[in-house]
């Protein structure tokens, strides 16, 4: 903990952004010490004293990501009127979020660990929480769709949101080897064009 009579000399907020910025870039494992404190502009013990450790400042960068990245993506869905609509705008969300020019390209989340056995089981933890939540969401909205008649009875809403949730993952690898936003919307318009086929749209008797 911080010495309570001795204000920080930095803002906290702006730190945690900037280290957000370097677990983006370079992962868990392949964030140093010595790059968190150079991103941030502090030195070892002021992070130690401002978040506790690595690992506790990672989950805070995911968290950050989350509410930020992961809002944008997310929330064009909200207002979309059809479950088709809605995949849509995620997956075109997705694209430009993953390619933005001043920002590291692909996602925190899905790159964040891809070698599990060298970060610690929190992170791990956390991040299988988040990707299990992505597919809840859409599942939950095809899941609205169908008792709302805008898809069958038929559908398998759990199988058809991971295999979107697996195309945005996919996404998240192609723009972190340098796919462009059009390469990723690319991706984004054929995973669509199978929309018809994987949720038999066309079999709802529509009034």
């Amino acid at each position: 903990m911080p010495d309570k009579g001795r204000p920080r000399s930095f803002d906290r907020a702006d730190a945690l952004m900037r280290a957000m910025q370097v677990f983006w870039e370079k992962g868990f494992e392949g964030a140093s010490l010595t790059a968190l404190t150079a991103a941030m502009g502090i030195n070892a013990p002021s992070l130690y004293a401002a978040f506790g450790c690595k690992e506790a400042l990672y989950l805070e960068a995911m968290e950050l990501y989350a509410q930020t990245v992961g809002t944008e993506i997310w929330q064009p869905m909200e207002t979309a009127p059809t479950a088709r609509e809605a995949f849509s705008r995620f997956l075109v969300a997705t694209a430009k979020a993953y390619s933005q020019p001043d920002t590291p390209h692909g996602c925190l989340i899905a790159l964040g660990g891809l070698h599990q056995s060298a970060i610690p089981k929190a992170v791990c933890d956390a991040l299988s929480r988040h990707r299990t939540e992505n597919v809840d969401k859409l599942r939950q909205r095809l899941e609205a769709a169908i008792a709302e008649g805008d898809l069958p009875d038929s559908l398998d809403p759990e199988a058809v949101a991971t295999f979107y949730a697996t195309v945005q993952h996919g996404m998240s690898i192609l723009a972190r080897d340098g796919g462009s936003y059009q390469a990723l919307k690319n991706v984004a318009d054929g995973a669509m064009a199978a929309w018809g086929m994987l949720t038999r749209e066309d079999s709802v008797r529509r009034p």
